[in-house]
Formats: C-alpha cells, structure tokens, sequence
C-alpha cells in the first residue's frame, strides 16, 4: 500500500524533488529544504527553485548528528511572513482545520503533509465509533494522540466527535497544537506535557481506556523531565503499554514510523506481537508518500493501521 495526499488538497503540493533537496508550496509560500531520501536528479534548474523558492534551509554545522541532524537556518530568498496559515479540507465533509505554520531552526514547519491519509482515517474510523455510540447510548469514544507534535490527527478525531487527549513532551509544541484548534474553531481537547510512557503506564494503572490511540514516536527523544526515548529500544515496549489501555472492540491503532531502516512489515510483526493478535482484527500497512509535479515517488514514512 502506498497513500498520498488528495489532489483536491489546494493548499500543500510537492513541486520538485532530487538532489537530497525538496521544494513545497505551503499555501502562498514555497520553501526549498533538505531531503536525504530524493537521491535522484532534479527535473528543475537551480534557478527555478530558486525563482519559485520564498525561502532556502541551509543545513548548519551539526546537521546529520544525533540530536541536530536538522539543525540550520532558513536563507529567504522574496519577502515572506515569519507565521502563516494554511488549510486542510479533507475528501469527507466534516474534516476541516487549519494549520499555523513556521520557520524553525529544525527545518520543519509545523506539519508533515505526507500525514493527510492519516487524519483520512482517523476521521473516518473515529466518526464510525461516534455514530455506533450514539446508536447504542454509549458513551462518547475517547481518542489518545501520543508524540502528538502540532495536532493535526488530534483536530481530525477532535473534527469527527471524540473525546481527544493530546500528549506531547515539548510544551512550546502543546501550546502551538492549542493555537491550531482556536484557528479551527474547535475546543475540548486535553492537553498533557509529559512522557508517553509514564502517562500510557499510569494510565493502564488507573484502568482507562481508549477507542482510538495514535502514535508517531520519534528515533530520539526527551521527556519533560529529562526521561530518554530511543525508538529501537522502546518502541516494543511502549506497544505493550498501548496495548492495555485499548478497547478490546471497536478500537483502532496508527502507528507510524520515520526510522530509516523500518519497513512496512516489520511494523505489522511489532503490533501483531505487542497485542497478542490472534483473531478478529483488520490490520493494513504501507508507506506515506508525496508525488511532485514530475511523477517522481518521494516515500517519508510507514504506517501501521489496526481496526477490532
């Protein structure tokens, strides 16, 4: 399986790829930033990048090492504002939000456009357990987003109905995930600072449960409180965490993954073990990709999706 983002989504497209470089329009913007995985050769020339490019990333000293393997600087190139807004009007009705986007000195804007058919079926998924409990009197289906970055799958299941908490372990990034739901006209989402893994054990202590749990770990990562997250050696551990704290029925899992070295299938055998599957689940995986202007592939992540 491999997804992209809808043609029909006006404000994001990747224009030209190769070179170890990217070049996207984010609404009325278009930047030029690093991109290890296009090894293949430009379609456009220097100078139209540059020409259509508001802004360059230059790669500082410590680019590529743990820890500032996307630190640089941002070279503007035409007059641009510092923060803009952009919009995400999914292919089903309902999904609508908007994103405030920025330059920051890790080369990332505030969303990762090659997520849309993430929040595709977060919505979709989400918006079937709302209907199924308003049917059946239930009470509303409450949806957990870890490692939840600026919150554009929690705005989705948010979007869709659900009881959404937002855990991430950097407070600036909470705090820009907040804003985005104020620009998108919604509210009551749970904000939480603070390590995954404490909060997922705590949680399983307490008994609560989750219809819906979304996790986009990072290969390296710091708690609030100084705690170390590294993929390889946790990430087993954390889906057995999530595993007791998932509704046995009507529940769904996404887990995607940006290591290198990850495959889709290694990403199947992880959640298969960690929840003990057996039987009665529905389980798809595959990469998340963008397509440029030229039909050139440039594949950024896995994902993993389970339904039971």
């Amino acid at each position: 399986m491999v997804e992209y983002p809808s043609e029909t989504w006006q404000d994001y497209e990747l224009i030209d790829s190769g070179n170890g470089e990217k070049l996207e329009r984010f609404g009325r913007y278009t930047l030029a930033r690093p991109e290890p995985k296009a090894l293949w050769d430009k379609t456009l020339s220097r100078k139209e990048w540059d020409r259509l490019a508001h802004t360059r990333f230059t790669p500082g000293a410590g680019f590529g090492k743990a820890g500032k393997e996307d630190s640089g600087t941002w070279m503007r190139l035409s007059k641009m504002e510092e923060q803009w807004q952009i919009r995400y009007k999914g292919i089903r009705k309902g999904l609508d939000f908007r994103l405030r986007l920025g330059l920051t000195s890790f080369k990332h804007v505030g969303v990762f456009p090659e997520q849309a058919p993430n929040w595709e079926f977060i919505f979709k998924e989400t918006s079937a357990l709302v209907a199924r409990a308003g049917q059946e009197r239930l009470p509303v289906p409450k949806v957990l987003n870890l490692f939840a970055y600026t919150g554009a799958a929690s705005l989705a299941a948010r979007a869709a109905g659900a009881e959404v908490t937002h855990l991430d372990s950097v407070r600036q990034v909470v705090s820009w995930a907040r804003d985005n739901t104020e620009r998108s006209g919604m509210d009551g989402i749970r904000w939480v600072v603070e390590d995954a893994m404490k909060f997922v054990r705590r949680e399983a202590r307490r008994g609560n449960r989750y219809s819906g749990i979304i996790l986009d770990p990072p290969a390296y990562g710091h708690g609030p409180d100084g705690e170390k997250w590294k993929l390889d050696e946790c990430l087993f551990s954390m889906l057995r965490s999530v595993s007791d704290i998932l509704e046995a029925e009507n529940s769904f899992v996404v887990l995607n993954l940006y290591s290198n070295g990850y495959s889709a299938l290694l990403g199947e055998t992880l959640v298969k073990e960690a929840f003990a599957l057996k039987s009665g689940y529905e389980m798809e995986s595959g990469e998340l990709s963008l397509r440029d202007r030229f039909g050139k592939v440039l594949p950024l992540s896995i994902v993993v999706r389970l339904k039971r």
